[in-house]
């Protein structure tokens, strides 16, 4: 993968705007949330 940051970045928006949309929620969604934008932004930090 040339730009996971990126790609999990971009999933992140996605999922929070379909949370905000459509009221779209299952069990732990907050962590999950969490750990991605965590993971998007070391990555792309890091620059990969």
């Amino acid at each position: 993968m040339k730009n996971l940051g990126m790609i999990l970045l971009g999933l992140w928006l996605i999922a929070t705007g379909l949370k905000a949309v459509i009221q779209l929620s299952f069990a732990h969604d907050t962590l999950v949330y969490g750990i991605l934008a965590i993971a998007a932004g070391a990555l792309i930090v890091l620059r990969r």
